[in-house]
């Protein structure tokens, strides 16, 4: 399965120069944990970072720090992964566990933001197919059944 088929994409994206409170408050208004950090190239949203609430909690609200002078730019985390949207699931998965990361955007072939996909995403994704996996063992079953009373 291809990422691309798992992902979000509903992405709620900031610029470079956003500041700290309003990426705050797009977060509130969106109902995210998190925004993805986009440069405009080409008419493209090209991903050039991202920005948690875990960040502005850390970095700037825990140090005493002005949420409305701080720029998105000066806490975001800038050694961003991202995945071709035609990647393998599998793959993708393997990755964010090697760097540890929760969530990355996923991109087209021409590093275009197309969506976001998180490790919540993958749990709905593979939690769907255990439960296919369990309908063949129940439909084996009633099959049987049915083929032993003739």
């Amino acid at each position: 399965m291809q990422i691309g088929h798992i992902c979000s994409n509903n992405v709620v994206t900031c610029s470079s120069n956003t500041t700290v409170l309003e990426a705050a408050q797009l977060m509130r208004r969106n109902h995210v944990g998190t925004l993805i950090v986009i440069e405009e190239i080409n008419g493209m949203m090209v991903p050039q970072g991202i920005v948690t609430d875990r960040d502005i909690v850390v970095v700037v609200l825990a140090e005493g720090l002005d949420p409305k002078s701080i720029k998105v730019i000066d806490i975001m985390k800038v050694e961003l992964m991202t995945a071709v949207e035609t990647e393998d699931v599998f793959e993708t998965v393997e990755r964010m566990r090697f760097k540890g990361v929760r969530r990355i955007p996923i991109v087209d072939k021409m590093g275009g933001l197309v969506g976001i996909v998180s490790v919540d995403d993958i749990w709905k994704f593979l939690s769907k197919e255990i439960s296919e996996l369990a309908d063949v063992t129940t439909r084996q079953q009633t099959r049987e059944k049915v083929a032993r009373r003739r």
